[in-house]
């Protein structure tokens, strides 16, 4: 699977984009199938406070799972992503398995 990250309006450091793919890497261990994933990490400024939004989109056969969490940092943005991913790749996984029976 390749992982394409993309900071929008800034230039995210090689530590953050190591953190991201080793993150949603993982997430072959629950689906093999996956095509593709994309994130893209953006900088939410509405007031004073700048909140880290990770939006993750995952390319899988027939279909496209999307998954946007905003947090204090990129890295728990990143957690909670793939933790929701995680609970929605296992839920397409069992419907696929019930329709190919």
């Amino acid at each position: 699977m390749k992982v394409h990250t993309e900071a929008v309006q800034f230039k995210a450091d090689s530590k953050l984009i190591d953190y991201v793919e080793k993150k949603v890497g993982k997430m072959e261990q629950y689906f093999d199938h996956i095509i593709e994933a994309q994130v893209y990490l953006k900088l939410e400024n509405s007031g004073q406070v700048r909140d880290k939004i990770a939006e993750v989109r995952l390319s899988v056969p027939g279909d496209t799972i999307i998954v946007k969490e905003t947090s204090k940092t990129f890295e728990a943005s990143i957690d909670s992503a793939v933790d929701t991913l995680k609970r929605q790749l296992i839920k397409y996984k069992e419907k696929n398995d019930k329709v190919t029976r």
